[in-house]
């Protein structure tokens, strides 16, 4: 059996948000500056894991639990490897959780990347992982999310369009949404779309 091209957790949210920024990452590695944006987050996340530290884990409405902050975790079967901000552990299951430095709500690429974490998950603990969450830092905000079979499949959709993509070498479109393109890494990359 062929070993799946490796892939991380993250360039399924990065495929979402702009499938550029994953050809950009394999195909044609440049070297890419980190955004304002990017930074940013960075530090707030550092600033969450000392508050979330003293927190109850009533917030998640779970009784109790063992909190892993920063935990890598990697499936070989799947080809699929990353790091969880936070995993939580209770007699039940475990969750794994999400820091995002956005408002609003959780952006698609945001979810499955938390299908992605679940999967891995699955694989390594031989069990079903139904619930993760995603934390909104700047609205100090909960989402649950549900991995449902189909948010799982096509999770596992996604990571072979990204395999096809790496393995044929195909340049794809670039995202239609043009407001991404003005805070991207990758915007001196993409002279097409300008």
């Amino acid at each position: 059996m062929n070993k799946p091209l490796p892939l991380n957790v993250i360039d399924i949210r990065q495929y979402l948000y702009c499938p550029r920024k994953v050809y950009f990452s394999y195909v044609v590695p440049l070297e890419k500056k980190a955004t304002f944006k990017m930074e940013y987050g960075r530090l707030m996340e550092e600033k969450i894991d000392r508050l979330e530290t003293r927190r109850t884990l009533k917030r998640y409405k779970l009784a109790q639990g063992e909190r892993h902050f920063h935990v890598h975790i990697n499936s070989h079967r799947l080809g699929l490897s990353g790091e969880i901000d936070l995993l939580i552990k209770t007699r039940e299951t475990i969750y794994p959780l999400d820091f995002k430095f956005v408002r609003g709500f959780p952006f698609k690429g945001h979810i499955y990347q938390l299908t992605g974490y679940a999967l891995i998950l699955e694989d390594i603990y031989k069990r079903a992982i139904d619930t993760g969450f995603i934390y909104l830092i700047p609205q100090d905000r909960i989402f649950r999310v549900e991995f449902t079979d189909d948010l799982k499949s096509n999770c596992l959709n996604f990571m072979e369009e990204i395999r096809d993509m790496i393995l044929g070498e195909k340049m794809p479109p670039a995202t239609r949404y043009r407001n991404r393109c003005l805070e991207c890494e990758c915007q001196k990359f993409c002279r097409d779309i300008w």
